[in-house]
């Protein structure tokens, strides 16, 4: 990234785009505290990361910062329901809160009636439903989405643009990495990036900040 200066607000969708290799996916990382930038700052929730250990950082991640990926990331061995609990076991959640939590987030993903099925017996749509599902289940303020529909036919992209919608509208911030025009314009706001560097800082819509 070179000289980039952005802010995003608390329940703000933001849609990045930009060509292959523009930095898009080391933007997402940095944002995701997975990446260090080389130089300047980055704050998350007001607190500034530059020289922060790996320990810190994802003490730091846990429950606050969701991910979905463009290839689902799920564990095959592992059942939907086992996959969608992953987040809150990293968290030391306790037992019954645990089911409750997953049962409600597959039920709002409608997907529950595949929870003791893997990852191989879903459909592409239904496995970024157990991403977003596992994503969301800690109820983190920020969800970082890569390309989440760029392994899907527009029908069931459609599906998933519809569930960060529907995500953003409650109160989580979407920062979303996409190539796609359509889907980008159905975020509050876009950037537009070229060699690491913001071209584009458009604002779409407005929205109410939590």
């Amino acid at each position: 990234m070179n000289e980039v200066n952005l802010s995003v607000q608390s329940g703000e969708f933001l849609a990045i785009m930009g060509p292959s290799g523009c930095g898009k996916s080391t933007l997402l990382n940095i944002l995701g505290l997975l990446d260090t930038p080389d130089s300047g700052e980055y704050y998350f929730n007001g607190v500034p990361t530059a020289g922060m250990s790996e320990l810190n950082r994802t003490r730091m991640r846990k429950g606050k910062i969701g991910f979905v990926f463009q290839n689902f990331n799920l564990i095959d061995e592992l059942t939907v329901y086992e996959n969608v609990e992953l987040p809150l076991l990293a968290v030391r959640m306790r037992p019954p809160e645990r089911k409750k939590r997953i049962m409600a987030v597959l039920d709002r993903m409608q997907i529950s009636h595949r929870r003791d099925h893997f990852p191989q017996q879903l459909s592409g749509g239904q496995q970024q439903r157990v991403a977003i599902a596992r994503a969301v289940v800690p109820e983190p303020g920020l969800v970082l989405a890569d390309e989440p529909t760029g392994n899907l036919d527009s029908a069931n992209g459609e599906e998933v643009m519809q569930l960060l919608e529907h995500l953003n509208e409650s109160g989580t911030t979407i920062v979303m990495v996409t190539h796609s025009m359509a889907h980008a314009e159905r975020a509050h706001r876009t950037v537009n990036l070229l060699d690491g560097r913001v071209i584009i800082d458009h604002r779409i819509r407005q929205f109410h900040i939590a």
